[in-house]
This record gives structure tokens, C-alpha cells and sequence, in this order.
């Protein structure tokens, strides 16, 4: 495929949804102009599950691809194994193979909302990391300062608290930066927190290739409750979220978030700086924006007609307080049971006491009632709904 090198195109590519590219953007667009570049987005199978904020290096990668480069999407099944310490203040409980392969059974047919594999390839880089020895690892470790491994500010914070920092978080960045070694590429794209790993590949490529490696940096978008999205915190907009899931939780985020989250989708950057100029000026209902944003990232990932049904479905349950048209039966035995284990055997909460917190907190119903007593004993019939929060609801069929 031939590269598309109009400057206008490489500088949107090199501007949407970027925080730097180091060392300098001119660089990396002249070398853009001048021939194909290969490039890589590396993401740990640490979870079954992609979420939204995946979506932008995603997204990102196939743009790159679309420009006609040689993009490549490395699963890591080799650096999940040692377990990335960024962003993190303890160290990350050790993965097994087996989960490993568990994890990515389901992540082509995620990604294939966003990529297009006959431009883009999957490699994994225990295809190569797996198969080091001894010698080799110190050849690539030889490149680095222990010093600046340890000068990591998430290591510094864990040891002035007296904590362990373990050798093998240390090693992380030194077997993600040889992926840049294996591949020879000339660019790594990555989020914001992974800037040291991707620097230290940039080094190892520098030492062991005699060759340049630009990182771009990409923002890590924040969940629905306005932290930073991770599975841990359960604030994540899962990419295999059914519409109405992915509808609901849309219409949750902090409004501050809006303009942010329209760079998840196809709006052109003109518009999306008026919604923000809008947001700002109080010239606009940040519902209405939240209406357009759901439509535009479900109609992305599950099509236009399902985005229109759950925008609807939404109404009204919320506007015209309907219950939805599809609730979730459950065939229970037992004549009379306590609202705790009625919520856990209905899949509304996963522990009783989650379900005793979220009674006491005033967020469930039966039938539309409010019920704030954890000891109540509720009878069983055909029929009754019960609904935890605005977006939860279970059926006794």
C-alpha cells in the first residue's frame, strides 16, 4: 500500500487525541513524508475484557495504518507475566499462562470493531521473550542503569514507605522496550503512563539497532465516576457492553467529561472545540450532548439501528419511567426469602454484604417501592421486579 505523505493528513494523525511525541514532532512527520514507518501498539492481556479507554490506541494504530505504514498490534503475552508497575503503588499479582490464554480468546473479535487486520498485524511477544536465556538478558539489562530503573517515581513513593519493590517490576521496562529491539521499529505509541517503558526502549533501540525511536503519548481517559479507567475501580465502559449497558453508563459521566469523550468518536475537532466552547458558556443542556455522544459510541460499536434502540429504550425507562423492554428472569424455589440473598440469587449483587450496603444506601426497589430494610423478607411471586440504582433490574419468572 502506498503511504499517503499529504501534510495535512499526517498532522491530524500527529495532533487528535495526542499528548507529546517525543523527541520532536517536526522529526517524526518529515520522516512520515519521506517513507513508510513501522510502528507498534503493545497492551498486556491482563483482563478478558477491553474497555473505551483501550479504544484510543487503538484507534490511533489504525490511523497510522490507514496512512498506509506498518502497523502492529503486539498482544503481551510475554511482559504480562512480569506485570507493568505503572501508575501502580504495589506490585501486580502474578498472571498465569493459562490465564493468559483465557484472556485473549475473545480480544481479535473486540478489536475488530476498531481495527482493520488486513492492514494491521497481531504479533505476541512471548514468541520471543519467552525464549530468552540467560546471556541474553544480560546483554539487554547491560544497556541500562539500574539507577534509572529505581528512580521510577511509583518505586520512590513505595520505598520512603518502607515497602518492597520487586526485581521483576524493575525488569518490566527493559522486556517491553525489547520489543522495539526485535521489530526495528521507528515509532511506539502508548498512554501516558507508559512514557518510561516507552523511553527505555528508545534507549535499547538507540544502543542495540544505532537507530531512532519516536514514542507519541496518548491521554488515559477517565470512567464514569471521573477517575482513571481501570478494571480494578469497576468504572470501565466495557467495549463487550451491551448497548443499553453502554448507553446508560454513557449517560452517567461527569459533564466535564463530554467534550473528552467525543474524541472517542468520529466528530471532526472543529466541532468538538465548540462543544466544549458551548459546555463552557452554558449555551447547551449537557444531557442533550450526552444523548448524542451515547448514539455516536454505540452506533460505533454495534451499529446504528441497535444505537437508535437504546436510545429509546433509555427514554423510557428514564424520561417516562417505564421499566425495559428486555429484564433478566430468574426461577427461584423458595416461597419467601431475605431482600439480601433475593439480590444475590437475582445476580443484582455479588455479596450480601454489597446488597446490604446498597439497601441501606436507598438504592433498590421492588416493584417500584422503595426498600431500606436489609432484614425485610420478601415473597417470592411471578413477576416482581427488582431494580438496584436507575440501570439494574431483575424478574422473578
Amino acid at each position: 500500500m502506498k503511504i499517503n505523505n499529504n501534510p495535512k493528513k499526517i498532522e491530524e494523525v500527529l495532533e487528535r487525541m495526542v499528548d507529546q511525541v517525543l523527541p520532536y514532532k517536526e522529526s517524526l512527520k518529515n520522516l512520515m513524508k519521506k517513507r513508510k514507518i513501522k510502528l507498534y501498539l503493545g497492551v498486556d492481556p491482563t483482563s478478558s475484557k477491553l474497555h473505551l479507554g483501550h479504544t484510543i490506541g487503538l484507534r490511533k494504530l489504525q490511523e497510522f495504518a490507514d496512512l498506509g505504514h506498518e502497523a502492529i498490534l503486539i498482544i503481551g503475552t510475554g511482559t504480562v507475566l512480569a506485570g507493568d508497575p505503572s501508575l501502580r503503588d504495589s506490585a501486580r499479582s502474578i498472571i498465569t499462562q493459562k490465564e493468559v490464554e483465557n484472556n485473549i480468546k475473545t480480544w481479535k473479535k473486540q478489536t475488530a470493531k476498531i481495527l482493520d487486520f488486513s492492514k494491521i498485524k497481531i504479533k505476541y511477544n512471548g514468541d520471543w521473550l519467552l525464549k530468552l536465556g540467560l546471556k541474553e538478558v544480560i546483554d539487554i539489562a547491560s544497556n541500562i542503569s539500574a539507577i534509572k530503573l529505581f528512580q521510577r517515581d511509583m518505586f520512590q513513593r513505595r520505598i520512603k514507605r518502607g515497602d518492597t519493590v520487586w526485581t521483576h517490576e524493575t525488569l518490566y521496562p527493559l522486556l517491553q522496550g525489547y520489543d522495539s529491539v526485535v521489530l526495528n521499529v521507528d515509532l511506539e505509541i502508548g498512554g501516558t503512563d507508559q512514557v518510561f517503558n516507552m523511553l527505555i526502549g528508545r534507549e535499547l533501540q538507540q544502543k542495540m539497532k544505532k537507530k531512532e525511536k519516536f514514542v507519541l503519548t496518548l491521554p488515559l481517559i477517565l470512567g464514569v465516576d471521573g477517575k482513571t479507567m481501570s478494571k480494578t475501580s469497576g468504572n470501565c465502559i466495557w467495549l463487550d457492553d451491551s448497548a443499553d449497558q453502554m448507553f446508560g453508563k454513557i449517560m452517567s459521566i461527569p459533564d466535564e467529561l463530554i467534550a473528552e469523550y467525543f474524541l472517542l468518536t468520529n466528530y471532526p475537532i472543529k466541532e468538538i472545540e465548540k462543544i466544549k466552547k458551548d459546555l463552557k458558556e452554558k449555551k447547551t443542556n449537557p444531557r442533550d450532548l450526552k444523548i448524542k455522544l451515547a448514539e455516536e459510541v454505540v452506533a460505533i460499536y454495534h451499529g446504528q439501528k441497535t444505537a437508535d434502540k437504546a436510545k429509546k429504550e433509555f427514554e423510557s425507562i428514564f424520561k417516562e419511567k417505564k421499566l425495559p423492554t428486555k429484564i433478566p428472569e430468574f426461577k427461584i424455589k423458595e416461597k419467601k426469602l431475605n431482600i439480601l440473598d433475593l439480590m444475590v440469587k437475582t445476580n443484582l449483587s455479588s455479596s450480601k454484604a454489597e446488597a446490604k450496603r446498597l439497601v441501606i444506601q436507598k438504592g433498590v426497589k421492588i416493584d417500584s417501592k422503595l426498600e431500606d430494610d436489609w432484614k425485610k423478607i420478601i415473597e417470592i411471586k411471578k413477576g416482581k421486579v427488582i431494580q438496584i440504582g436507575k440501570r439494574k433490574f431483575a424478574k422473578i419468572g
